[in-house]
């Protein structure tokens, strides 16, 4: 079972496979993926390279109306390969593992943002509060003294 960290780091994965597909970061991020997922066997780094460009594929044949939905989804399925990755090697290798993708999350995930100002690709089927940025500051009062 891995922990809040490394989930949250899968999911990141995810994004940063989602954002890559169809830029220029793509060829980059896709020879990495593989190699991370190939951990040195290239059978492992070619079903890899097979399902990264799958992605691609995708994401760039969704249109307009669904393609918030593709991406999504996609993103989904990546966040899930990479916990079935660091679930399945022993814990050195995990560590490796950890460490390589939050390398490649850093170096593909714009980092121009300092921790806010931007916020898209979400879906939210009910009541949502969401708040962005660093240092922000939220006060909620319910009820009659609000």
């Amino acid at each position: 079972m891995l922990d809040e960290a490394m989930t949250a780091l899968a999911a990141a994965g995810g994004t940063a496979v989602v954002q890559a597909a169809g830029t220029e970061a793509w060829t980059g991020l896709r020879q990495a993926m593989a190699r991370l997922f190939g951990r040195g066997d290239d059978q492992r780094a070619s079903a890899a390279l097979e399902r990264l460009d799958g992605t691609a594929a995708a994401v760039s044949a969704a249109d307009g109306g669904n393609a918030e939905q593709v991406r999504f989804h996609q993103g989904v399925l990546w966040q899930g390969r990479f916990e079935g990755l660091m679930e399945s090697v022993d814990a050195a290798e995990r560590d490796s593992v950890v460490a390589a993708l939050r390398a490649l999350v850093a170096e593909y995930i714009p980092s121009g943002r300092s921790g806010g100002g931007e916020v898209s690709g979400n879906t939210f089927n009910g009541p949502t509060i969401m708040q962005v940025g660093n240092g922000n500051r939220q006060d909620n009062r319910f009820g009659n003294g609000a």
